[in-house]
């Protein structure tokens, strides 16, 4: 059974399936909240012993699979759990992990967690048979537009209560990183009990702690979100990314941008794009619309800009390539790039 996370802990209540559970998704929080309740779960079921086991070069599915046999009459009943980070399972170890599912211990309940799971795992057997007779749960952070009632459902559960401007203000502060929500959230519940906690109070008692990557960058862009293009690049430079690969990814969204504009224009099927693009999720309705208001020529001025950025990245131009990375991304957020990177 798939579920999202949200639905786990309804789930957990009616499941009489074998123990074997699967928890995907890079969000920290939310993959170690899921943990947690299944491992809470499990303890109620009797499975008192915890076995944990981490991918690296010495880790072994053969020798970790075989040792839940070797069980004695008077043992505790045990979680195996293992934590394979962004490791993939190769299709050897995947026989050997289907073999055991088809037909585990009895006193033995399996937890694996790891962060993506590729179209490649997705159509293994072992996933397959996983998704059908144990649980799946997939965690996603919530979007920028998300956010807000994101927090607000957390507060609430907590006994806590923020007014609307509160919670803009404090998702802005920490989005992309649910972990300081959290730490944020207990924060504030320990400074400003039983009352309605506002904006002010948050700007006065929380930090920036908000965290992007490369992908938000580009989001931010296609939803022609100036303000919140200049934030992320900013925290980009501060973590130390390199530009190299900001570039990479406005290029690329570019490129798709101006892809998917010719192939329209020629009558193709936008889902079709799609798959041939690798546009997936919400990007569809994103580069859909961004490929609708953006003109051409702004296009093909954008990836002239970027080879004047690479060119500089290369010490083959005296400007600075953070410059006119910025003026890339500002640019196809819908804001004018200046004269004198237009005029080169």
């Amino acid at each position: 059974m798939k579920l999202r996370a949200e639905q786990l802990h309804g789930a957990l209540q009616r499941f009489t399936a074998s123990p074997v559970f699967l928890v995907i998704g890079d969000e920290p929080l939310q993959s170690q909240e899921a943990a947690d309740q299944i491992r809470a779960y499990l303890r109620q079921q009797g499975f008192s012993e915890r076995d944990v086991h981490q991918s690296d070069s010495h880790f072994s599915w053969e020798t970790t699979l075989l040792g839940t046999n070797e069980l004695s009459l008077f043992a505790d009943r045990k979680i195996v759990e293992i934590r394979l980070g962004s490791h993939k399972i190769n299709k050897g170890d995947g026989q050997l992990l289907l073999g055991w599912l088809r037909d585990p211990p009895p006193d033995t309940a399996l937890l694996l967690i790891m962060e993506k799971a590729d179209a490649a795992s997705r159509k293994s057997a072992w996933f397959k048979h996983l998704e059908t007779d144990g649980l799946l749960i997939e965690v996603h952070a919530p979007d920028a537009a998300q956010l807000p009632q994101w927090l607000s459902q957390r507060a609430a559960s907590q006994g806590m209560q923020l007014n609307d401007e509160a919670l803009q203000v404090l998702a802005e502060r920490i989005e992309g990183n649910l972990l300081a929500a959290h730490q944020e959230l207990a924060k504030l519940q320990l400074l400003f009990p039983d009352t309605q906690i506002t904006a002010e109070q948050v700007i006065a008692s929380v930090s920036d702690s908000s965290r992007y990557d490369v992908f938000a960058l580009t989001e931010a862009a296609l939803s022609r979100q100036p303000e919140r293009c200049e934030k992320i690049l900013t925290a980009l430079i501060q973590e130390g990314l390199e530009a190299p690969v900001v570039l990479w990814a406005l290029t690329r969204e570019i490129r798709t941008l101006y892809n998917v504009q010719l192939a329209l224009q020629q009558g193709q099927q936008y889902d079709s794009l799609c798959q041939k693009e690798r546009i997936w999720g919400k990007r569809k309705a994103l580069v859909r619309k961004a490929s609708q208001t953006q003109a051409s020529t702004t296009l093909e001025s954008l990836l002239k800009s970027a080879a004047l950025a690479d060119h500089a990245i290369k010490g083959m131009h005296d400007q600075s390539p953070w410059l006119i990375i910025r003026q890339i991304a500002l640019k196809l957020a819908g804001v004018s790039l200046l004269p004198a990177l237009e005029d080169r």
